[in-house]
């Protein structure tokens, strides 16, 4: 696509609002108050109206000022309700700004039915307007909305540099940033107001769609990412930024690639589309949160636990003398009851670890394995003397129970449980309990 300044202004509104909203959204996140943000943007019609009534005009900071001052009040209520009339804050949060709605409603249809209430603007916006309206800075002309917007973005950054100590403590432990002198519920007012601004700010130029989705999603995705605020904060204006972009060259892009030549679709909800399509990226492959991540952990434990058990099974059938009959392949696969590919996956385990060792088809434990398996049956053994003794299971119960509980018992899980059981030679089925090993 070839790009215009048209294209450039709309991309620096767009960037400008993404940013505005994802920096204090992530100490929404952070406070599980991610939805504060739909709440601000839906409560703000009282406010317009107010502003309309005042002035006579849709343009002007009379809107601008009543919008935000009706966002503050959203939060201010919603607290006042949680606190005192001991309601849920969710629940709070949808009393009053579904109530506030509504006044808007009835005050812009009753006293100022001329403004413009276009749904579609209300959801995403007008952001390819944006270029229409300029006010010239010297020899340039910029758009109206960039230069309200850059201001908000300067705001948010000024107020996150100055108090980023207190509101991190607040965001983490409200009681302690309390204790040691910071009022946590002044930084909650002053996170809510920054809110309000940004959300009527950004309001009507990309609409709620955009407003409700940067203020949540970059910093969600972040948080997928890092587990460092400062990283969090840059990353999440990053990811804002980068969703911006990539919504309007897809606005403009996309359509024609699939059949609609010429034609273009919501810059706001292309962007929205972006932001979303990275955090789906992030919950795949983040590295330490993503879905592949934790697969990945818990393929490792199951293969772990499975090596574990294996080596544990040829160590009791070295103890009966059967080791070599019957850790022959079919044998083994008989007894561990697990599929072709665990098995050998958990074989394969063992022999990189240089615990076992295959000899002519069959398998059998080397020195090294036999240590590691030693450590894992007195373990067992140990767990059912403890749960026969303390806890009347027997056999089968015990058995089970000792069966989980044995790969992650320590040396000093295993000195406590031979204490509490008295130092036993025997587990309760008579078997010997292999010493601890030094």
């Amino acid at each position: 696509m070839t790009w215009s300044s048209l294209d450039a202004w709309i991309v620096a509104a767009g960037v400008l609002s993404a940013v505005a909203c994802a920096l204090p959204g992530n100490f929404l996140v952070l406070r599980r108050m991610s939805m504060m943000g739909d709440a601000i943007s839906h409560a703000v019609l009282p406010g317009l109206a107010a502003g309309f009534l005042l002035t006579g005009s849709r343009a002007g900071w009379a809107m601008f000022a009543g919008a935000a001052v009706v966002g503050l009040l959203t939060a201010l209520l919603t607290e006042w309700i949680h606190r005192l009339g001991k309601v849920e804050e969710s629940a709070a949060m949808g009393v009053v700004f579904t109530t506030l709605f509504a006044i808007g409603l009835i005050a812009i249809v009753r006293a100022a039915d001329q403004v413009d209430l276009d749904p579609g603007c209300v959801l995403y916006g007008a952001i390819e307007l944006t270029p229409l309206h300029k006010v010239p800075i010297g020899a340039f002309e910029v758009p109206r909305v960039v230069l309200r917007i850059g201001a908000v973005v300067l705001l948010n950054l000024a107020a996150i540099c100055l108090f980023y100590k207190e509101l991190k403590l607040a965001a983490f432990d409200p009681e302690l940033a309390t204790a040691v002198g910071i009022s946590s519920r002044r930084m909650h007012y002053g996170l809510m107001a920054l809110v309000a601004v940004t959300t009527v700010a950004c309001f009507e130029s990309v609409g709620s769609i955009l407003v409700i989705a940067m203020l949540v999603v970059p910093p969600a995705t972040a948080y997928l990412l890092t587990d460092r605020l400062g990283t969090m904060l840059w990353l999440s204006a990053l990811i804002a930024a980068g969703s911006a972009v990539l919504g309007h060259v897809g606005a403009v892009t996309l359509p024609g690639k699939i059949g609609f030549p010429g034609a273009s679709t919501s810059t706001s909800g292309m962007m929205a589309v972006a932001v979303g399509t990275l955090f789906l990226c992030a919950l795949i492959a983040s590295p330490r949160h993503g879905i592949l991540a934790r697969l990945w952990r818990r393929a490792r434990i199951d293969v772990t636990i499975l090596s574990e058990d294996l080596l544990g099974l040829l160590y009791r059938l070295d103890e009966r003398g059967t080791a070599h009959a019957a850790s022959a392949p079919a044998l083994l696969r008989d007894a561990m009851g697990v599929g072709f590919a665990a098995r050998h996956l958990a074989l394969w385990s063992l022999r990189r670890a240089g615990h076992i060792a295959r000899d002519q088809g069959t398998h059998h434990i080397t020195a090294a394995g036999k240590l590691a398996a030693q450590n894992l049956v007195r373990a067992h053994r140990l767990w059912e003397s403890y749960l026969h003794k303390h806890l009347d299971l027997r056999d089968a119960h015990a058995h089970a129970t000792a069966e989980r509980l044995e790969h992650v018992t320590d040396a000093l899980l295993q000195a406590q449980l031979a204490e509490r059981t008295d130092q036993p030679e025997r587990d309760p089925q008579g078997r010997t309990i292999p010493p601890a090993i030094l």
